[in-house]
């Protein structure tokens, strides 16, 4: 199976700091792969690379085997990489509705994601479309944050720690949309710090750690011990 999005020996510098070393990732069409790791393992350098905020290489990243490394923020949405940043980063002089639409901007293609099917995946946004983003809770935030990365009918979804500051009811609730997304024929690729959410919610994963991958596999396929010991370094 030849896969949607891959990266070859990925390396992402800042300045003289090297955070990614040799990334070899493979993301196939339909699947919610998880990107894991603790702090400044380089998971947000990853997502950053994929969605044109790191630069890179244009054959350390293919699109349907296609270069794409080094592409401009902007045309990466074109292509149908939309990013769900980390910190949510809503537009706190917008309404609800106003900030879902700011992510249309972009979309070249209908793929079924719009306000009625936002407004279905999470009901309490349609209730509160009005109202300033910054009223909203945490986990109403997030939800903002996700609808308006669909907002640009994407192939491929990248979700940078959705669970940061949640409480874990909030978790179940956003997790649970991410399965919606997924049977809507949506990649997703999560990076995650909460161990127990990635588990549960990818096919696959990729354990970072100080920026090269340490562990991947399936789930189920993986000993808690060697989960821990990639994601720990023990």
């Amino acid at each position: 199976m030849t896969a949607m999005l891959e990266t070859h020996g990925l390396e992402v510098f800042y300045g003289d700091f090297q955070a990614l070393f040799g990334i070899d990732v493979a993301i196939n069409a339909g699947e919610t792969v998880a990107i894991i790791g603790s702090n400044g393992a380089g998971k947000s350098s990853f997502l950053n690379a994929l969605s044109g905020l790191a630069g890179s290489k244009p054959d350390h990243i293919l699109l349907d085997g296609k270069p794409v490394g080094g592409t401009a923020p902007f045309d990466m949405v074109k292509l149908g990489v939309a990013l769900v940043p980390e910190g949510r980063k809503l537009f706190p002089s917008l309404t609800v509705e106003e900030n879902l639409m700011i992510g249309t901007h972009g979309k070249t293609v209908d793929r079924g994601w719009n306000l009625a099917s936002i407004y279905d995946m999470f009901p309490i946004l349609e209730e509160r479309r009005n109202q300033m983003s910054t009223t909203l809770s945490g986990g109403q935030q997030q939800m903002v944050a996700i609808g308006r990365g669909l907002m640009s009918n994407p192939r491929v979804l990248l979700c940078d720690e959705i669970s940061l500051g949640l409480s874990p009811a909030v978790v179940k609730d956003v997790y649970a949309a991410i399965e919606v997304i997924k049977s809507r024929d949506t990649t997703v690729l999560i990076v995650e710090q909460d161990l127990s959410a990635a588990l549960k919610a990818a096919d696959r994963i990729y354990c970072f750690m100080e920026g090269r991958v340490s562990l991947q596999g399936r789930p189920g396929e993986l000993s808690k011990d060697a989960i821990q010991n990639a994601y720990f370094g023990v």
